[in-house]
């Protein structure tokens, strides 16, 4: 009898803990921890120091909106400074400058001079640093796990976030009731010095391109025309603004809840967010078994409905039991689609334009945190804080169906290594390096797959768009069926060498597709075209 082989076991996905076992990876995140437990304790200060010095609802959501709206405004430019600089230098002087602003407006509080416009001008400040920091910190997680690790890593940056967030809040409630918010602004400009300490310690190797480097401007329009032809990258901010809109209002009424309707003090405001923080925990843990057996799709859909009914809870429940559940549902949540949408963009963006695909995430983020904020603090004005909080988790119900059609995929993940298998056109001379460039490839196909090859080239469009190219036509000779002439152009010679640069393996096969409609033996034929300046 013929013995057949057994087959190999499915391998088992990654613990949510392995990313750990990086001592850089461990290092910078318990570094993270310590610096969100700040930044949760100012959080906590702020909306309860803006309660004492204003009673308007709307007033109180600005501190929130006048923490977004710099990631709304900056995070854009933020992500093409951090794809042409040293991101670890970067991140460095971004900490020196949180850790000034923090620290100042601390002592203004300590010295009573703090009103309510300051507070949100420092608040304010201190988004424009996290606003700058925050595309840079996010692109560095590819650099610090292997590709198959990091779902995992971006699910612990979330709990470092969130165990952080069960720690600030208790904390930071305790110690504004005790002495008052001054003491918590000076310990979160202290909690900036850990991330300082291991950025200092890095030697990161930063990879130096044979070219100049991009263009600020210029970087920023690459950086739009990589986000209009990515479609999964669409998908992603289509999901996050349908969410974040709605999901505001928890957040920027939160505080009001508290004071106002239940009548309770910062101790009660601190534990109900570390009840946030430790669900959003619990479902880092759970996340690696439900993203197996669950799509990103649904994922994000029912994690959607459940922060919908936590926020009717918050809305309408008075017992305190039954609200810190509502907290911790609100966590889990929170959590699962954070982790389902950003682990979507990583595994959109390949290495040259990642800060700035993760910038459009975040400006998705927190543009619909402040605009949503600033919404829903003028509708609590005109309708009150629980009809405010019912209309935007009945605006979530909505929105869940609306986008559904909006699918985020599966867990493929892209090859971006370089494929190095475009070669350098041949030059009879220099050109200049702002000349313009077109590039032609002629290709000649098979009568009959023509409309195949059409279809295949709509994939090389969006490719040679996303790379780089501001336009793109595909055009079919007159006389000759089988002959198609693809044409492309680029702002300059750099940038056309640029995108020589950028070819990866997934190009490579989005191009292999289309070529699979040339006769056999059949190759394509390229020409590039110089630009001519008036003498």
């Amino acid at each position: 009898m013929t013995e057949t082989a057994a087959p190999a076991p499915a391998r088992a996905p990654p613990s949510a803990w392995s990313p750990l076992q990086n001592g850089l990876f461990r290092s910078l995140w318990i570094a993270t921890i310590v610096s969100n437990v700040g930044t949760w304790m100012q959080d906590v200060g702020s909306g309860w120091l803006m309660t004492s010095l204003s009673s308007s609802p709307f007033m109180v959501a600005l501190v929130e909106a006048a923490d977004s709206i710099p990631m709304m405004l900056l995070a854009m430019p933020a992500g093409a400074l951090a794809d042409i600089v040293d991101r670890r230098r970067l991140l460095i002087a971004v900490q020196a400058y949180l850790l000034v602003v923090a620290g100042a407006l601390g002592i203004l509080t300590l010295l009573d001079m703090t009103t309510a416009w300051v507070l949100l001008g420092f608040t304010f400040a201190l988004g424009v640093g996290a606003a700058v920091m925050m595309p840079a910190w996010s692109a560095i997680v590819p650099d610090l796990v292997p590709a198959e690790e990091l779902s995992s890593a971006v699910a612990l940056n979330s709990v470092a976030i969130n165990a952080s967030r069960a720690i600030g809040p208790a904390l930071a409630g305790v110690l504004v009731a005790a002495v008052g918010a001054w003491l918590v602004f000076i310990l979160n400009a202290l909690s900036y010095l850990g991330i300082l300490a291991v950025l200092v310690r890095w030697r990161r190797e930063h990879h130096k391109s044979s070219l100049p480097a991009e263009r600020f401007f210029s970087a920023i329009r690459v950086g739009l025309r990589f986000v209009m032809h990515t479609q999964v990258l669409q998908i992603v901010l289509i999901r996050g603004i349908a969410f974040f809109l709605f999901a505001s209002a928890t957040w920027s009424l939160f505080p009001l809840i508290v004071r106002r309707e239940l009548g309770r003090g910062p101790e009660t405001y601190g534990l109900l967010l570390t009840c946030i923080g430790v669900g959003a925990v619990a479902g880092a843990m759970l996340l690696p078994r439900l993203r197996a057996i669950v799509s990103r799709d649904l994922l994000v859909a029912g994690a959607s409905a459940l922060y919908a009914f936590a926020a009717l809870a918050l809305a309408h429940v008075q017992n305190l039991a039954l609200l810190a559940i509502a907290m911790l549902a609100t966590g889990v949540a929170w959590i699962s689609i954070l982790s389902a949408l950003q682990v979507t963009a990583q595994m959109t963006l390949p290495p040259w334009v990642r800060a700035r695909g993760l910038a459009a995430f975040v400006v998705v983020f927190m543009g619909g945190m402040s605009l949503g904020s600033i919404l829903w603090g003028q509708v609590a004005t005109h309708i009150g804080i629980p009809a405010a909080l019912t209309v935007a988790a009945a605006g979530m119900a909505a929105a869940i169906g609306l986008t559904w059609r909006f699918k985020l995929g599966h867990h493929q993940v892209l090859d971006f290594t370089p494929s190095m298998d475009w070669p350098l056109p041949i030059l009879a001379e220099t050109p200049e390096p702002d000349v313009p460039v077109m590039v032609t490839i002629q290709y000649r196909i098979q009568l009959d797959k023509r409309a195949p090859f059409v279809e295949a080239m709509q994939g090389v469009r969006e490719m040679r768009r996303r790379n780089g190219a501001y336009f793109w036509q595909l055009f079919h000779d007159s006389s000759d069926p089988t002959r198609f002439i693809e044409c492309f152009m680029d702002e300059s010679w750099v940038e056309h060498l640029r995108q020589h640069e950028r070819a990866s393996v997934a190009d490579r096969e989005i191009l292999n597709r289309a070529k699979q409609f040339l006769p056999e033996g059949e190759a394509t034929q390229s020409s590039h075209w110089l630009g001519d300046r008036e003498s």
